[in-house]
């Protein structure tokens, strides 16, 4: 197959390989930090600030990706190779990781600025699309995140394409709500994060060829599996980020209450 004889690397500079997926990496990154400097402008605030807070925010998603993975996959590295867990360089991260560290980063920085920190997370959900669907291209050159085989006539499913189209998803979900809706601030972040749950936990975990944790089902016939360490984590996420996003709606009526009310006297 054309895929199987797919290089990992774009180029080398001298010994030094240039891997197809840093470079998907590093373009997801510059595009959510583009669209997310051009849409701060619109808050007032000083544009070295948020050149300073989109720098750190990447930083630790970048810290939290590796995190996760070691965690996930192989924490041994921990107490028997910590210097294997440091080397990113060789792959390994985890895209929830870097999603959560980086928020939480967000959150730090911009604590004392709650509004400032709402819409601004609103606006990372199109580098965080981004990131999925060109991540997720670049595991395909890495010939990793694979699918189950099947019984179906086309061998395995297509993972990384489908874990590609969550991320297109995403992104036209958030473009289509900034067109025809007003939600509150903070509300497309929390929605994103709960529908990407779902689909990742139900569809894309499904098909995966992941280990298996408590429920240990496969169907060979279909390629299907449960449960990955994914879905079991997929219900409190759930919980939370629905949570969440009724918190934004009922802060967003509460504070149209008082305007009116104010408007009113």
């Amino acid at each position: 197959m054309l895929i199987t004889r797919l290089s990992p690397y774009a180029f080398h500079i001298g010994p030094i390989g240039v891997h197809w997926y840093g470079i998907f990496m590093v373009l997801a990154i510059l595009g959510g930090g583009w669209y997310l400097m051009e849409r701060g402008e619109q808050l007032g605030e000083d544009p070295d600030f948020l050149s300073r807070v989109t720098i750190w925010t990447v930083i630790w998603g970048i810290i939290g990706a590796r995190v996760v993975f070691v965690l996930a996959n192989d924490p041994q590295w921990i107490w028997t190779d910590p210097v294997q867990a440091l080397k990113i360089w060789q792959g390994g991260l985890a895209y929830d990781g870097a999603v959560g560290f980086g928020v939480l980063a967000l959150w730090i920085q911009l604590r004392k600025k709650p509004l400032v920190f709402n819409h601004i997370v609103d606006w990372t959900v199109p580098g965080i699309g981004l990131g999925i669907f060109m991540v997720r291209i670049g595991n395909i050159f890495n010939h990793e995140v694979l699918g189950r085989m099947t019984q179906l006539g086309f061998g395995r499913w297509p993972e990384q394409l489908i874990g590609s189209s969550i991320g297109v998803i995403l992104i036209i979900r958030y473009f289509w709500i900034e067109r025809y809706r007003t939600p509150p601030p903070g509300y497309q972040f929390w929605s994103a994060m709960f529908y990407y749950a779902i689909i990742r936990g139900f569809i894309g975990e499904t098909t995966r060829d992941n280990p298996l944790y408590l429920i240990h089902y496969i169907n060979p016939h279909w390629g299907i599996g449960f449960t990955t360490l994914m879905q079991l984590f997929t219900p409190p996420i759930l919980v939370f980020t629905g949570l969440m996003m009724r918190r934004t709606w009922r802060k967003s009526a509460r504070e149209d209450l008082v305007t009116d009310t104010a408007t009113a006297l």
